[in-house]
């Protein structure tokens, strides 16, 4: 585990004990609810998983997880750490990137994972109303039997829940089509820090009384309140849908099949992916698909690939669409050749190859993970000027075993890995703050999607004007004036 720079804890939390447990045990109707090494009922083996994060590089030492079945009882768990000056950690899937899902240090870990519920769906507005915990998979399952889709996919669909999608501003696969949850978001149910339960549900679209409150917990990383279910507008789900992978040559050329594609696929297109060499590379190694992620020939192996989606409701007017695209991506030598799923299963086999990149780069090392919003026809200098970086240092093949790069081409954002063969002090210093300085010249942000969290909290000036760091000071003291709401994060 690499030396992290993180602020110490704050004397002001109170250190939990047997007594306070057995209070907080007075307040659950489970006696399954809590989990905890101060009275024996779990080891601190029991609770690594949810003190650790899935990186292995955060890790708190939180002795007390507590997991409430309702709103309601989470509310009084929240007052309860209000009243005694606990501080708390939400924590949906603990699938993060950057450290905002785990203790920093003693916080109590307040589970959403009970909360798993769907209240109810809408077909006919296609709105669904469902709580916090219930795993983005799942959701999106019980919306596909309806004939509906949830309006985001990730790589971490099986373990992630939606609570924790929306508390992060997640963005994911499909931006390109259904944009981003700002806007598919009608209302939220949210637990305030003093335990007060915020109803903001709305079954409309249109509703101008007011500040959009919402707005404000969206993307707030559970530092001013705990989201404990989400109204959402869901989409028809669409019936035909087709794949396809393009082996391109340079970047450039995958700037060229971006534009081709657009022009081609209009209303049907839903994605657009990109990944270099390194990334395939390390999918074909360490990916789950194993040797079945060899989709090209040696001799039509390019530097980029990218990943194309299309979804509408027309098979063969759809699968014409791609087919033409792909005649003119060849007769206009912008790609080196092509892969065209014929069926659901191939169709899933492609996209795992995309999916797979982040763990299979975990897998060949101890990677530094970088999610950065940056224009998309300079995307991948910034992989580039990394990777010249980590050469001028002579450390390529050595302490860095490469750099890659892959991410949304629709929307800018690229997911940089700088591929390491330990998490060390010296390696960090190197990437940071100097890729936080790159995405800035490139009048980028330093998160495009994964959030704060601990890891990129001191960096936040790279992206965001003094009067707007201020003016997040002032709104976190004033919905969490103790600071109790995931302390040490976010907004330092």
């Amino acid at each position: 585990m690499g030396i992290l720079r993180l602020p110490p804890r704050s004397p002001a939390f109170t250190s939990l004990t047997t007594a306070h447990v057995s209070h907080l045990r007075a307040l659950l109707s489970s006696p399954t609810s809590l989990l905890s090494s101060l009275d024996g009922s779990a080891t601190n083996d029991d609770l690594t998983a949810f003190n650790v994060d899935w990186m292995g590089k955060y890790a708190g030492k939180s002795q007390v997880l507590v997991k409430p079945k309702t709103t309601k009882e989470l509310s009084t768990v929240v007052k309860w750490c209000h009243d005694h000056n606990v501080a708390i950690v939400p924590q949906g899937g603990n699938t993060g990137l950057v450290g905002g899902s785990t203790p920093i240090h003693d916080e109590l870990i307040l589970c959403l994972s009970n909360l798993n519920a769907v209240r109810s769906f809408d077909p006919v507005s296609g709105i669904l109303t469902a709580e916090a915990g219930i795993i983005l998979e799942q959701a999106d399952s019980f919306l596909a039997s309806k004939g509906f889709i949830f309006p985001l996919d990730l790589g971490a669909k099986g373990s992630c829940q939606i609570g924790g999608n929306v508390a992060t501003n997640a963005g994911g696969l499909r931006l390109l089509r259904y944009g981003s949850l700002r806007g598919s978001v009608l209302g939220l149910e949210v637990v305030l820090p003093d335990g007060r339960i915020w109803s903001g549900f709305s079954g409309l679209r249109k509703d101008n009384t007011g500040y959009d409150l919402k707005q404000l917990f969206i993307g707030s990383e559970g530092s001013i309140g705990i989201i404990t279910a989400i109204s959402i507008l869901c989409p028809r789900r669409p019936t035909s849908t087709n794949v396809a992978v393009f082996s391109v040559p340079s970047y450039a050329a995958c700037l060229k099949v971006f534009s081709q594609a657009k022009a081609h696929l209009g209303e049907i297109l839903s994605a657009f992916e990109m990944f270099d060499a390194t990334s395939y590379e390390a999918v074909k190694k360490y990916g789950g698909g194993g040797t079945g992620r060899n989709v090209f020939e040696n001799e039509s192996e390019g530097p980029f690939y990218c990943l194309v989606e299309t979804g509408g409701s027309n098979t063969e007017h759809d699968s014409e669409k791609l087919s033409s695209l792909f005649e003119t991506l060849l007769s206009d030598s912008l790609i080196l050749d092509g892969v065209l799923a014929q069926d659901a299963s191939q169709a899933h086999n492609l996209w795992q190859i995309r999916e797979e990149c982040p763990s299979a780069l975990s897998a060949a090392g101890k990677a530094y993970k970088y999610d950065l919003s940056v224009p998309v026809d300079k995307m991948y200098e910034v992989v580039e000027r990394m990777k010249e970086r980590m050469e001028s240092l002579a450390w390529v093949g050595g302490k860095v075993k490469d750099v890659a790069g892959f991410g949304h081409m629709g929307d800018g954002n690229l997911h940089l890995n700088v591929v390491a063969t330990e998490f060390s002090e010296e390696v960090q210093s190197a990437i940071e703050p100097f890729v936080y300085q790159l995405t800035a010249e490139y009048n980028g942000s330093i998160s495009a999607e994964h959030g704060l969290g601990a890891m990129k909290a001191p960096y936040i000036s790279y992206s965001q004007s003094p009067a707007s760091i201020e003016l997040m000071k002032r709104l976190k003291k004033t919905f969490d004036p103790k600071g109790i709401m995931n302390p040490y994060k976010f907004i330092l």
